[in-house]
């Protein structure tokens, strides 16, 4: 019964059919290339995005990093000239007081 169905003309697969076929595949291959495009697209903005976040990031860590660095080394700068002075201070009292005492 099955064989009768498919040979009668109803049924028959003409070249016309073929190439419909044909074009229906390279249609949806198109609009599967299409999807993948776009979501490809998509998922390279969103890693673009990432990565200039993260540069973002470790540009603010090292700008951190150094004006700690620069905040330590100008503070050690200011203990040791405090000490000087200090120190010349008290030697020029010193020197001083034992003129005036002589």
């Amino acid at each position: 019964m099955q064989d009768l169905l498919l040979r009668s003309p109803l049924f028959r697969v003409t070249p016309n059919d073929r190439r419909d076929d044909f074009l229906m595949r390279m249609r949806q291959s198109i609009s599967q290339f299409e999807t993948a495009f776009e979501q490809e697209t998509y998922l390279e903005g969103r890693r673009r995005e990432q990565l200039r976040r993260r540069a973002a990031n470790r540009s603010r860590a090292r700008k951190i990093n150094r004006v700690e660095q620069e905040g330590k080394v100008r503070f050690s700068v200011l203990a040791v000239c405090l000490t000087a002075t200090v120190i010349v201070v008290v030697l020029a009292m010193f020197e001083a007081l034992s003129f005036l005492m002589a």
